[in-house]
This record gives structure tokens, sequence and C-alpha cells, in this order.
């Protein structure tokens, strides 16, 4: 479900007020994709609602119990869930961002910041930016989508805020980085009397305004509607991929036959316990038996005699290879890795990284590519803001790049080999931007420059106090 049924409003909003109506409808065939997207996040959370295994029951047998045999299998229910869709999203999230994003901008003459790149750092600040973007990629690696808001603060500040992508329907005529409408539905909670009251409301977003609605006797009545100072649509979307597919959706099925593998294992293993006991050449009377739970003891006088328990033949080694495929298939389909894996030691070269890494980076390109296009969406809008009230212009968002940097461990000294061999055959921004200890490109520049000329200004100095 990409959501282009959400297109067929498309022509309709372009040439009609959004009304009360339309709305019904737009959340109504939007059900099926904020549903699979809830279960998505519930599965992320572990939670009971959200991992098949863990809402399990005992098999059931009919008429296993005959009088001369017992169950002793239902006694035992383990639900051990094996969270490897947390574990790839969260691998790709602290790969892609576990150095924030740099956001570069081009310069004046000089080398000075111009005032689109004071905006930028001031609004990256207030924002809590790299958090934001960490967040706002981690619901769209989960559900397939990711949603955020561009708003006016009462302050007059431009903030940012990521909201529930299940809340969200996307208007566009070409990707949700770009809509053209947008419609936010959500649930509050007010205290009126002393008892809670849940309303349910709506917030419908054009190029120009917010059209506030309330749902009150089954209909959604307007509120009101305000300019939101924006020149587009201030709420848009992050793409996981094409096919808004969340990371461990395409195997779902393999991690729940692990969860199912696993637990079954476990439960035979406890089972051990209820195991039937067998006494070969003895027999117990009542009293013996409390006796036998009191010390832990027998005594067997003939020859001839044995005590065993009766239990199943456990093949541990069909068991484990089971699991160790369903654990290749997972990450392999997913596209990520087991960094904890003894293959991922200290001696392991470059290039041998970037082969074990390659499916994951080639998904980790995707979502970046998308997330450029998102982001570049987010300057257009911040820049139309801006232009009102400075010096930037509203173009201006197209000098606006994004470095992603990949999270791993470095080599400094085949890094430092690598970048001197560099020197002289590429640009020092292309040299610098191989190392992992420089964050900003720019910033490092700027810094060796300033270093530069205090030694230049030092040494000419000293040569005029010994002339």
């Amino acid at each position: 479900e990409r959501g282009e049924n959400m297109n067929k409003f498309l022509n309709y909003l372009r040439n009609n007020e959004i009304d009360g109506t339309i709305i019904d409808q737009i959340i109504k065939e939007h059900e099926p994709i904020k549903e699979k997207a809830i279960a998505r996040y519930e599965r992320y959370k572990a939670s009971v609602a959200g991992v098949p295994i863990l809402r399990r029951e005992a098999a059931k047998f009919e008429d296993f119990e005959t009088g001369a045999v017992r169950r002793i299998d239902d006694r035992v229910n383990n639900r051990l869930n094996n969270a490897f869709d947390a574990e790839i999203v969260d691998t790709k999230v602290g790969y892609m961002f576990g150095h924030p994003i740099s956001y570069e901008t081009e310069k004046d003459g000089k080398n000075k910041n111009t005032a689109l790149a004071e905006q930028i750092n001031r609004f990256n600040n207030v924002n809590n930016i790299a958090d934001a973007d960490s967040e706002w990629g981690k619901k769209a690696a989960i559900c397939g989508y990711g949603a955020r808001l561009v708003y006016i603060a009462p302050d007059g500040s431009e903030r940012v805020a990521n909201v529930n992508p299940w809340e969200v329907v996307f208007i566009a005529e070409n990707d949700i980085t770009e809509p053209t409408f947008a419609l936010r539905y959500y649930t509050v909670f007010d205290w009126v009397n002393n008892e809670s009251i849940q309303r349910e409301k709506v917030t419908f977003y054009d190029d120009k305004k917010a059209y506030f609605f309330e749902k009150s006797d089954g209909n959604w009545t307007l509120i009101e509607k305000k300019p939101h100072m924006f020149d587009y649509c201030p709420l848009f979307g992050l793409p996981n991929n094409d096919e808004q597919m969340g990371d461990a959706e395409k195997v779902i099925q393999l991690i729940d036959a692990y969860d199912r593998t696993l637990s079954d294992a476990s439960n035979e293993i406890e089972q051990l316990r209820l195991a039937y006991l067998i006494l070969k050449g003895a027999g117990m009377d009542d009293e013996e038996i409390q006796q036998l739970k009191k010390n832990g003891v027998f005594e067997l006088f003939g020859k001839d005699d044995d005590v065993k328990f009766l239990t199943k033949d456990i093949n541990d080694t069909m068991i484990e290879n089971h699991l160790n495929r369903l654990e290749e298939n997972i990450l392999r389909l997913a596209k990520s890795v087991n960094f904890s894996d003894e293959s991922f030691g200290g001696n392991v070269t470059g290039v041998a990284m970037k082969y074990k890494l390659m499916a994951l980076e080639n998904k980790c390109i995707t979502m970046e590519r998308k997330m450029t296009a998102a982001l570049r969406y987010q300057y257009k809008l911040l820049c139309s803001a801006w232009a009102k009230k400075s010096k930037v212009k509203p173009d201006d968002y197209l000098k606006v790049w994004f470095s992603f940097k990949r999270n791993l461990p470095s080599n400094l000294l085949e890094e430092a080999q690598t970048s001197a061999q560099f020197k002289g055959q590429v640009s020092e921004e292309t040299r610098l931007s191989t190392l992992s200890i420089v964050d900003d490109v720019q910033y490092e520049i700027e810094r060796m420059k300033a270093e530069q000329d205090a030694y230049d200004l030092e040494d000419s100095e000293n040569d005029e106090d010994e002339n």
C-alpha cells in the first residue's frame, strides 16, 4: 500500500475547499495504511498486541487425556520474542545517523558565512535537529514512511515536529516528499467535570492555510482556518523506499518461524522436568514418593533395578541448523548485518568491510536519496518563510547540501595514509571528506586557514624583530 489511492482526491481538492464529507472519505481510504503502520510500530516496541508469539496459546489436542495417559506439554508454553525486526531497524539507524547529517551551504566571497548559513545553524540548534532527523529516519524504517511538520512557534521561530506516520495522509502529484495537500487526524483527551473526554481532530494543510476540524455528533465541523506562513504544504513525508515498505516487512514470516522454533525448543527442554519417572524392578507407594521428594535418594537392592526418566529425544542439531538458516535468511533478505559476529574483527580492512556491508549500504543509499529530497523540500519551506523577514531568497534552498557519514569504527592510520596520497591530486575539501575525524569539512578548512594565517602573522612579526 503506497497510498496512490489517496491521489484520487487531488483534482477535487484543487478545485474545491476541504469539507467534512471529503475528510470522512480520505480517512476511510487511509485506514488499511494506518493499521499496517501501527502494527509495524507495535511490533518494533515488542508489545503483546504487535508480536504473534506473545499471544500464542498451548496447542490443543482433543481427547488426549484418557485416564491412562496424561498431558504434560500444556503446562509449559514459552513465548520467546526474537526482535530481529527491531535489530534490523536499529542497525540501519545507528549506521546512517550515528554521525549527524551535515548541513552545508554555498559561501560568499572570502569564505564568509551567508545569512542562509546563519539561519540554518540557528534552526538546527533550536530544533535539536540531529535527534529529530534520527527519529524521523527510524519511524520511516519501521513503518515505511515518516512524517514531519514545519510550523511557526508562538515566539515567531520556525520549528519542526516529527508526526506519527499513521496519523498522516499525503495527497501528492508525484512524491510524498513534496505533497500538494496533507491531512493529520488524531485524538486528544480533555478533563471535563473530572472525567476524561475523547475528542477527534483533523488538521488539513494546503499551500497557504491550515484548516482545523473537530468531530461532533458524527460529523466534522470546521473550527478555524488560518495562514500557516509558508508558501507550500508544511506537512510532508519521508519514504523509506519507493514502495514505502518497512525494513523488516519482507522477513516478518521468517522472524515468526524463528520465534516458534526457539519457543518450542525451550518448551521441550523445560518439559524434561515434567517427564515420567520409570522404576525398573522396584515399586513405590505414596509414602515412599513423599519421602523421595524430601531426601532425593533411591535405594536399589536388585541387580537389575534401575531408575530413569521417560523423555522425548531432542534433535538439537536439526534445531540449531534450522535456527541458523532462519537467522541467515532474515539478515540477508532484510539487507542487514550482525555487527557482533566474529567476522567483524579488528583486522578487517576497509575494502573487506565494504563487501560485508554492501547490502546494508545499498539499502541506506536508497533512504539517503529519499531523505535528501525531503530535506530539500523542508528548506524550500523554510526559505519561503525566511525570505519574508531576512536577506534569504526563496530559492536559496538550492544552495543547501546534505552530507551523510556512516557510523563505523575508524582505522585512522589507514585513513591518514590514504588521505596523504590524495594531497595535490584532489581538492582539499574532497581529501578532508575521506577522514572520519572531520565532521564538518567547511569548518575544518576555515580552522586550517585561520591557523595558517596565525602562523604567517607570527613568522612576519618574528622577521621584523630580527631586523
